[in-house]
């Protein structure tokens, strides 16, 4: 360790030497946003004040932090060298009341989820929990991406991982535990299937079209699951992402692969049909498991806590029965 930190641990510099916080923040946005009109649009403040912010903690530190020019505005050699070392100390600053806040808020939550799982499930069902919880407050967000936890960009992440493709890793601090594992089932309209001879084998579906996301992965480990492996040229539309591809099958551009989350009100309201229900050479196979994952020093925290027991219930009432084993 170095020594000059052993030493201001034991005597930590005077509190005097800290400008005035109002005048950190102003110079931070600026060195990050390279700019004062650009940082004073972050603040909400007037570029003026941020002037004057800048020109006192010039002055308190007696160093020029800023050359100002017809170009704007840009960092000294000294300017730069203490944005870095102040820049670390804000985020922690920012970090820690976030998460503080995060803890005392028992009325606010933060859910980040699959897209397709968030649009054509979870946000139907969200109205049974706010019953439940009078005065809760939920942020949905849709997304591919992960949060970032460590940031707190969200409470909640709940994201469907596929069992073919590289294996599941969960980042340190984290908790999570698996939600579901989903069947996965090819769906087409009822003209689609009407214009077409009955589908009785899974190798049959070679010869139609054949709707994808963002590759052919997915109907490519589908059918070596059904033991299809022979004149497996795929081909048809990529369409990126799983509720664009729900949409063409509903209307009638070829046959879908959905896991039966997402797909359970279509096929219940007659809009998507399972294709080879009943026929003994489709197999149930799922291909994803869902988990839900949250920091694991908030795995507790009462909301979190409601939440994710009510979502157990809620998926074992939509698909087979959970294990809840180690969900408390």
């Amino acid at each position: 360790m170095d020594p000059s930190r052993v030493s201001m641990s034991i005597n930590p510099p005077s509190r005097k030497a800290l400008p005035p916080f109002e005048a950190l923040r102003a110079f931070d946005a600026v060195a990050r946003l390279r700019g004062i009109r650009k940082a004073a649009l972050s603040l909400g403040r007037d570029h003026a004040v941020v002037s004057r912010h800048l020109r006192g903690i010039e002055s308190w530190t007696g160093t020029t932090l800023i050359e100002r020019g017809s170009g704007g505005s840009v960092l000294t050699e000294d300017g730069k060298r203490y944005h870095k070392q102040i820049a670390e100390a804000l985020d922690n600053i920012a970090l820690a009341t976030i998460d503080l806040m995060r803890r005392g808020d028992r009325h606010r939550l933060h859910i980040w989820s699959m897209p397709g799982f968030a649009f054509h499930w979870l946000s139907r069902q969200l109205g049974a929990f706010e019953k439940a919880n009078a005065g809760v407050d939920i942020e949905l967000r849709p997304t591919d991406r992960s949060p970032n936890f460590a940031y707190h960009e969200s409470d909640i992440d709940i994201r469907f991982v596929s069992t073919y493709g590289d294996p599941f890793e969960l980042a340190p601090g984290l908790k999570s535990i698996e939600l579901a594992r989903v069947p996965i089932v090819p769906v087409a309209s009822p003209a689609y299937l009407a214009s077409h001879p009955p589908i009785k084998t899974p190798a049959e579906l070679t010869k139609h079209r054949l709707l994808h996301e963002h590759n052919f992965d997915s109907w490519a480990t589908w059918f070596a699951a059904h033991r299809v492996y022979e004149d497996l040229d795929l081909n048809g539309p990529l369409l990126w992402q799983g509720h664009l591809t729900l949409e063409a099958a509903r209307h009638g551009r070829g046959v879908a692969l959905a896991n039966h989350m997402i797909v359970v009100e279509d096929l219940k309201a007659g809009h998507l049909i399972e294709v080879g229900l009943n026929e003994p050479a489709f197999e149930s196979y799922g291909m994803g498991i869902y988990h839900f994952i949250a920091r694991a020093d908030r795995w507790d925290q009462p909301l979190i806590r409601r939440f994710r027991q009510w979502l157990i219930h809620a998926m074992g009432e939509t698909i087979l029965p959970l294990s809840t084993s180690g969900a408390s």
